[in-house]
């Protein structure tokens, strides 16, 4: 193949020519290639590395520093300080991971209580905890494990993991003291089952692409058929109890997935489609402490059975993320974590201050600690990255750089 035309050609800096004499312009033929397309000529002749990785390189690349400036060939280097920028990268991962901790201490009681109604035979207490509320937590664990698989994301993987698994252990109870139908257990099984090993084999990039993107088209429509139904579910009391809205978004979803892997969207709406999945995810956490806020205001004698330290325990497990989110520039992350800090930790923590559950100074301590984190989190990332003030770091995370 013959060496592309100069005009497409895009260099950082072009280098300057010394011009030609008339003499040597009338030696060059009108058909003689032009002696500063050989000066461009690349120098190396070997073919270009293929775009898609191994996963495994992947991930081993996945905790790097930044960019060289030589490698982008540009004058300024792109960060300040690189080795504040890996020290911030370290330590995020690192709160990310230690989120583990909170998010089994959340879960690790209802376990152990559920345990002990089945030993003494007491199958009646396990009737309170709603299976239909584990199962679209477990979905939507399921979902914000493949994404973060996808991104080779390990301490999130490793927070979805545990949570996929705790959530299908109570759901286990559930189903031995015959609260849960074993028809949609043993579907449940099926799912969880799969959805572990599909994410495992991709995150070590044993999986074949088409079998991935048929999981990623399964959680995506099995997101937006659920998420619409909880939502509406919520104010069944004063709406009608309809299972309309899950089919009609179901379908919805089921005729944007084909219309994209068909060919008939553009890029912008392929993309958006793959982004679904993760955002219904994200989105059914979010509507979580929506609910548990509505169920106070209808029932306010319900707040005294709220456990305060339960939700200090989500507040901590969410808050952990977020520096990670933000470090990353993950919109959808940083908007789950954040949501469910205020809303499901501080938020439920105020209506319990409210009608006198909690004491002054714990709601107050929350509160500062929540903030001190916040503002931490951000000066932080800030110096980092080398930006002039956290509205800048926000910017970048809201609008991209």
């Amino acid at each position: 193949m013959s060496s592309p035309s100069v005009p497409s050609l895009r260099l950082p800096l072009r280098p300057a020519y010394p011009p030609l004499s008339r003499r040597a312009l009338a030696g060059v033929s009108p058909n003689a290639a032009a002696p500063r397309a050989l000066l461009l000529k690349p120098l190396a002749s070997k073919a270009p590395a293929p775009y898609h990785q191994h996963a495994l390189l992947l991930h081993q690349r996945r905790r790097h520093g930044p960019p060289p400036a030589a490698a982008t060939i540009t004058s300024k280097p792109v960060l300040k300080d690189p080795k504040k920028y890996q020290e911030w990268d370290s330590v995020t991962a690192k709160f990310a991971g230690a989120a583990n901790i909170p998010f089994l201490l959340l879960q690790l009681p209802q376990i152990v209580l559920n345990a002990r109604n089945l030993l003494a035979g007491n199958k009646t207490a396990l009737f309170a905890v709603p299976w239909l509320g584990m199962l679209t937590g477990l979905l939507g664990n399921l979902s914000l494990l493949s994404y973060f698989a996808k991104k080779r994301e390990t301490e999130a993987v490793i927070v979805q993991t545990l949570g996929v698994i705790s959530t299908y252990a109570v759901l286990v109870q559930l189903a031995m003291a015959e609260s849960m139908p074993v028809p949609q257990f043993v579907a449940t099984s099926v799912v969880v089952a799969a959805g572990l090993i599909l994410n495992f084999l991709n995150y070590v990039g044993w999986l074949p692409g088409t079998l991935w993107l048929l999981w990623e088209d399964f959680i995506t429509v099995g997101g937006l058929a659920v998420l619409p139904q909880v939502m509406w579910s919520t104010f069944v009391p004063f709406i009608p109890n309809s299972v309309l809205p899950g089919i009609i978004c179901g379908s919805l979803a089921v005729a944007a997935v084909a219309m994209a892997r068909v060919g008939k969207l553009s890029d912008k709406g392929v993309k958006f489609v793959g982004s679904l999945s993760g955002w219904t995810a994200t989105l059914l956490f979010m509507w979580m402490p929506v609910a548990q806020m509505w169920t106070n205001y209808l029932n306010p004698s319900n707040i005294k059975g709220l456990s305060a330290f339960s939700m200090l325990l989500a507040m901590l497990g969410n808050g952990l993320m977020l520096p990670r989110a933000v470090f990353i520039r993950d919109l959808m992350w940083f908007t789950g974590s954040a949501w469910a800090c205020v809303l499901q930790g501080w938020g439920n923590l105020t209506c319990m201050y409210c009608f006198n559950s909690i004491s002054r100074e714990f709601y107050f301590a929350t509160s500062a600690g929540l903030l001190l984190w916040l503002g931490f989190t951000l000066w932080r990332d800030t110096i980092a990255y080398g930006n002039s003030s956290p509205l800048t770091t926000l910017k970048e995370l809201f609008f991209g750089k």
